[in-house]
């Protein structure tokens, strides 16, 4: 059986592995290479090659996460890689360099769909909300298992200021926050999120999830409120997922 191809390109480091969708796991252990600097879409697609070549040939699809807003193929931000990507069509240029077809997603909503489809969320019905808690905070809205893309939640203002800078896991460690005064931040921006959306169940990823039992329990909203499963294997599952799913959607 042929295995969808996932790949999470990140700020640092950029994995991937063939994953097997019956399950919502890898096939094979992943394999990780640094982030060139700069990360030019050239220099990305590189690394990918080797990353893809690591593996037996084949022609399966492969799926991509990128760290900003992905629309149609075409990467529109680039937060935390180089600026150069901005209005580059990313689908064409991996689609090219790996001589296979490639499709490219947001980081945050491909973790939301894995985690929908195998993780904490699986079988929900209605709206679950992903939030992602890292370096910024990123999301994932999905609505009886359709992705609706680029909500960038972690982007919204509230109180006069951009929500990511003041209750990302990475404001709780530069201003040396406990984890009951991060609570009350992370409560202000559920609470708004909540206000606005009225999801049937929040589910919260990035690593600080590992440490659920130490915030959770803290964010005060009347939606439930639960932890991510899949962790750092989200982005690739949900990667090889993307693809897999476009592919079958060129060959209908």
């Amino acid at each position: 059986m042929k295995h969808p191809f996932g790949i999470d390109f990140g700020g640092t480091g950029i994995k991937g592995a063939p994953v097997d969708l019956k399950h919502g796991d890898f096939a094979h252990d992943r394999v990780r290479i640094d982030t060139p600097k700069p990360a030019s879409p050239k220099a990305v697609a590189d690394v990918f090659a080797q990353i893809v070549g690591s593996f037996p040939s084949s022609s399966s699809p492969v799926g991509v996460t990128v760290p900003g807003i992905v629309k149609h193929g075409v990467v529109l931000s680039a937060a935390n890689i180089d600026k150069s990507w901005i209005g580059e069509d990313a689908d064409a240029i991996f689609t090219e360099a790996l001589d296979r077809e490639v499709h490219v997603v947001n980081d945050a909503d491909a973790a939301g769909l894995a985690e929908a489809e195998y993780g904490a969320a699986k079988g929900r019905k209605g709206v679950v909300m992903v939030i992602t808690l890292g370096t910024g905070i990123g999301s994932a809205l999905i609505y009886d298992g359709v992705l609706v893309p680029n909500t960038e939640m972690g982007h919204l203002e509230i109180g006069g200021a951009v929500a990511e800078l003041r209750a990302a896991t990475s404001a709780r460690e530069r201003e040396g926050l406990s984890w009951e005064d991060w609570s009350e931040r992370l409560t202000t921006y559920f609470r708004h999120v909540e206000r606005l959306f009225t999801p049937d169940v929040f589910v919260v990823g990035g690593g600080v999830s590992k440490s659920w039992d130490k915030f959770g329990h803290l964010i005060k909203i009347d939606t439930e409120i639960i932890p991510a499963k899949l962790q750092n294997r989200a982005g690739i599952v949900g990667a090889a997922l993307v693809a897999h799913r476009k592919a079958g959607q060129a060959d209908d």
